[in-house]
């Protein structure tokens, strides 16, 4: 799966989680918009992905880290804050 498709994935399972519709997204984006990045035909910009999810009441990491669980099948969130830890440790 690609980046796009798994934050667009990503995206729609947040939102319909916060039982949230593409409308209550107006005072961010248009519907339209939203619908684009659901489908994954387009990708947001960080400062757009900042916006949605505090519309959604989640940290962007939140959506970032769903969508690379969702490309590595065999990764789990615990492997991938292992590897998130290490990287920001060698800093």
């Amino acid at each position: 799966m690609e980046l796009k498709t798994a934050l667009a994935q990503a995206l729609r399972k947040t939102r319909t989680s916060r039982g949230l519709t593409q409308e209550d997204f107006g005072d961010v984006s248009s519907r339209t918009y939203v619908s684009s990045l659901e489908r994954g035909l387009k990708s947001p910009t960080l400062d757009k992905l900042v916006e949605l999810a505090t519309r959604m009441d989640v940290h962007p990491l939140s959506l970032l880290t769903e969508a690379f669980l969702l490309i590595d099948n065999e990764s789990d969130i615990e492997m991938l804050f292992s590897r998130v830890r290490q990287d920001l440790n060698r800093q």
